[in-house]
């Protein structure tokens, strides 16, 4: 068994909408069915126990299904939330295509590491540590998921439909897309200030600034040494609490300090943290709340790191078996921390008399550390129903004085149940990025839903964060209805983010260049926060490579599915395979979405099955069947009629005239005519008004800027030249319909062939070609994708025995002069169709060519 490729597919994808580690896995005869490996099942359940039933959908059980069950096995057995796995065989004989979900990318590709190696031991009558690798990648995944706090928003993000990705490894989320998109560290919001975090660090600055706020806080001030420090507790009177001024999760402070030796030695413990602060002690109970926004959402008590003797075990004995509480680990990834057995502890232990090898007595309270932080082991009880109203306005000023939007306050005193001032009680820090563990999963008492209070400030009035998303597919137009939808919505005042395959365009700035349909650049699009909505063009391969850049999208358009399109490459071997990909888009829909749709191709059409919201139907005749009956339904329909573009809903109409839609030249140019409709829907789907629409088609012109190399066309000396990216038999049949359309006297067609097509797709194309023009001047692709030099020049010139109309046919080396020679044959009247490979350099020789003053005097 070989692993030859493997993907991670981070999107709604082929397979599913999950997250999935795609591999391609070789298998030799006799691994295509398990049955005829003796013994393999009983060796490999006797290794892992916990694996499940195996199952084919169709054929023998092979290693590649064995695969599955245990890579997904692996992962669910250290704790990871993965249902979902597929094996699918492949056109190739005893390769397979094998699909097993993750929740953590790098957990995901450890297990399946992980289960191929257990399946080569079982194989080779080896051992494997079975239990090793689970430790192994629970270890890991408690490295890469979120955290607690972070992890309660993302899923509170998640039940409202608010779309999330991680920005880094951490703890960094974006919430949203574009211009509605919000952003969190930990439990720390985009709209908290570097200032009011930086005054939440110093503690003496946020004392003086809370009690300008009135809010109550204990005496005290920074000390520079020793000495200094005993006489702030004389001045403020004793007990008193040392802990560095600059500093957090209880890190160096000591509480209750009633003499000159113990002050000498908490001294030390906060100033090797930073500059040291003195306060008076405040009797009570460590109380933190939590405050979002103005509301307080939730309270805990805290209780140091404590154990209750037994009068058998000792102290570090007890300290062991709390600390086998699988709620407790040694970070912040669950719910508790474990005591930990220090310094720190130690003294704190021999102020009570006891050493770690002490027996207390049974029922005794044995205190580990002086300060409640669960970050150090202490646990937290639910108070949230016994705050005071004014201890919950006292713990609102604090973080509003100091300006933090997530904020925990923490308060020492007897009672929650009275206000502070009436109990001596007070504030003693407030703290930025508050955990949120000891609300989320208190160690008593009811569990609160923090994660929801940020979001619910984050998203006010139930607003999910989302910007409208157009994504199109197909095979030919993809781009031309990209760029005419994304000027339709800029029309209506929006400020747009586009992705082709001629780059990445911000509110009408190109941000990047070449082929950006894939996932990555429509990812890097809904990042920025000057766009209001996105239109993506979505190509086959990005899809294969990683999925859907996006969850779901408003609208998705497919303009066609025809047999040209890379078929052969990845296991995509007919246009039902073909169009299986494409329909991702249609799955992903919103339910409150659209799927425009082009009734005139059956295969589009029959993805209204797959669509979760409402479809549009498209088709220049009305009568389609498909059309005719989705019309009749009462349903969304665009057509042609008299000259114009009809949308049409039950009683409602509207027209388009196509005299006023530069593009389609008057409604001769029929592919064009079939983008214009689409991306109609498509702006009808997304709530454009029609007035914008109207405004966006009357000044959508197919020039080199707008479509660059989609049917651009430009005057030579009284000539036509026609400018086109047409790579398919499709597009072939297209343009020639089309450019039939336009007078001319003589035609003649510049072509080559990408190499990354079948042979009989690349013969066809000038097949089609051969019977529409008189001459055929053929050059040599830039990049061969994979051919010897010639081998698509031949297979060109094969498509051409026999044509019924070329009969001149010349053979050019390089694509500038192959555009050069064609223009230098033509004449007055004459037409010319150039299919570039170097689009945007192609285009700027065309120009410089056609625009010369030497032509223009001629």
């Amino acid at each position: 068994m070989e692993l030859t490729r493997t993907r991670a597919l981070r999107g709604p994808n082929l397979w599913s909408r999950h997250t999935a580690i795609e591999t391609v896995v070789r298998c030799e005869d006799n691994e295509r069915a398990i049955s005829g490996l003796a013994g393999f099942e009983p060796r490999l359940r006797d290794q892992f126990p916990h694996l499940g039933a195996l199952r084919s959908t169709g054929g023998p059980l092979s290693l590649a299904h064995v695969l599955e069950a245990v890579t997904l096995t692996l992962q669910a057995q250290a704790g990871c939330p993965v249902t979902f796995s597929r094996t699918a065989a492949t056109v190739e004989r005893g390769v397979y295509q094998v699909v097993v979900q993750y929740s953590e990318e790098a957990v995901g590709r450890r297990a399946l590491a992980l289960a191929s190696e257990l399946i080569q031991a079982v194989l080779e009558r080896r051992a494997f540590d079975v239990t090793a690798a689970l430790a192994e990648l629970r270890e890991l995944d408690e490295d890469e998921r979120l955290g607690p706090s972070t992890g309660s928003i993302v899923n509170a993000a998640v039940a409202r439909g608010i779309p999330f990705r991680r920005l880094t490894t951490g703890s960094l989320v974006q919430f949203g897309w574009g211009s509605k998109a919000r952003r969190i560290q930990a439990a720390e919001v985009d709209r908290t200030s570097a200032v009011a975090e930086s005054i939440a660090q110093d503690k003496e600055l946020t004392k003086r600034l809370l009690l300008a706020a009135g809010v109550p806080v204990p005496l005290g001030r920074p000390v520079t040494d020793v000495d200094d420090a005993w006489a702030a507790a004389i001045e403020v009177g004793l007990p008193v609490v040392l802990k560095p001024r600059d500093g957090n999760q209880g890190k160096g402070v000591t509480v209750n300090v009633t003499t000159r030796k113990q002050l000498e030695a908490a001294y030390h413990t906060a100033a090797a943290i930073g500059d040291v602060l003195v306060e008076r002690f405040l009797p009570g109970r460590d109380y933190r709340l939590l405050v979002v926004g103005n509301r307080l959402v939730a309270a805990s008590r805290r209780d140091p790191p404590q154990v209750i003797g037994d009068g058998q075990h000792t102290v570090q004995q007890l300290v062991d078996i709390v600390n086998a509480d699988p709620r407790r680990g040694d970070g912040h990834a669950t719910s508790l921390t474990k005591i930990r057995f220090d310094d720190i502890a130690r003294a704190t232990l021999t102020a009570q008399g006891l050493q770690p090898d002490s027996v207390p007595d049974k029922g005794r309270r044995v205190v580990l550390r002086s300060n409640a932080n669960l970050s150090t082991g202490g646990t937290a009880t639910d108070v949230t129903d016994d705050v005071h109203p004014d201890v919950a306005a006292r713990a609102i000023a604090a973080a509003q004085m100091i300006g933090l939007d997530i904020c925990g306050v923490d308060v020492v005193c007897e009672t929650l149940l009275r206000p502070l001032e009436d109990q001596a009680g007070g504030v003693v820090e407030v703290n930025a990025a508050p955990g949120l563990r000891m609300h989320l999963s208190p160690s008593f008492g009811h569990a609160r839903d923090v994660g929801k209070a940020v979001i619910d400030d984050m998203f006010p009035n139930g607003g999910d964060g989302r910007i409208p998303v157009v994504a199109v597919t197909g095979t030919n137009g993809k781009t031309t209805t990209v760029r005419l939808i994304a000027h339709l919505i800029a029309a209506s005042g929006l400020r747009v983010g586009m992705t082709n395959t001629d780059g990445v365009y911000v509110n009408g700035r190109q941000t990047d260049s070449g082929d950006c349909s894939g996932p990555r650049s429509a990812r890097n699009v809904l990042m920025h926060p000057d766009v209001d909505a996105a239109v993506f063009e979505t190509a086959r391969g990005g899809v294969l490579r990683e999925g859907l850049g996006f969850d779901r999208c408003q609208v998705a358009v497919v303009t066609n599915v025809g047999a040209g399109d890379h078929l052969g490459l990845n296991y995509i071997t007919t246009v039902e395979d073909l169009a299986v990909l494409k329909r991702v888009i249609v799955q992903n829909v919103a339910e409150n979405g659209f799927a425009v749709l082009n009734a005139a191709d059956p295969i589009v059409a029959e993805m209204i099955h797959n669509c979760p919201g409402q479809v549009i139907y498209f088709a220049q005749d009305r009568a389609q069947p498909v059309m005719a009956t989705h019309r009749a339904q009462g349903r969304r329909v665009v057509y042609v009629d008299q000259g114009d573009v009809v949308v049409e809903q039950g009683e409602m109409a509207e027209r388009f005239a196509l005299s006023a839609i530069p593009i389609t030249r008057n409604g001769q140019i029929g592919f064009q005519v079939e983008n214009v409709m689409a991306a109609i829907a498509a702006a009808w789907g997304a709530g454009l008004s029609w007035d914008a629409i109207r405004r966006g088609l009357a000044t959508f012109h197919n020039d080199a800027h707008n479509a660059p190399g989609r049917f651009n066309v430009m005057d030579y000396r009284g000539a036509t030249v026609i400018a086109d990216y047409g790579h398919n038999p499709d597009a072939m049949r297209a343009l020639v319909q089309a450019v039939e359309a336009l007078p001319a006297q003589r035609r003649s067609v510049v072509i080559s062939g990408a190499g990354d097509r079948r042979d009989q797709d690349i013969r066809e194309q000038t097949q089609i070609l051969g019977a529409a023009f008189d001459e055929v001047i053929l050059y040599q692709d830039a990049c061969q994708r994979g051919r010897a030099d010639g081998e698509v020049i031949a297979l060109l010139r094969d498509g051409l025995k026999g044509a019924k109309r070329a009969h001149d046919v010349l053979e050019i080396q390089g694509e500038f002069k192959a555009i050069d020679t064609a223009l230098e044959r033509l004449q007055p009247g004459d037409l010319c169709l150039v299919l570039v490979d170097q689009v945007e350099a192609a285009l700027a020789h065309l120009q410089m060519r056609t625009q010369s003053p030497e032509v223009a005097v001629a």
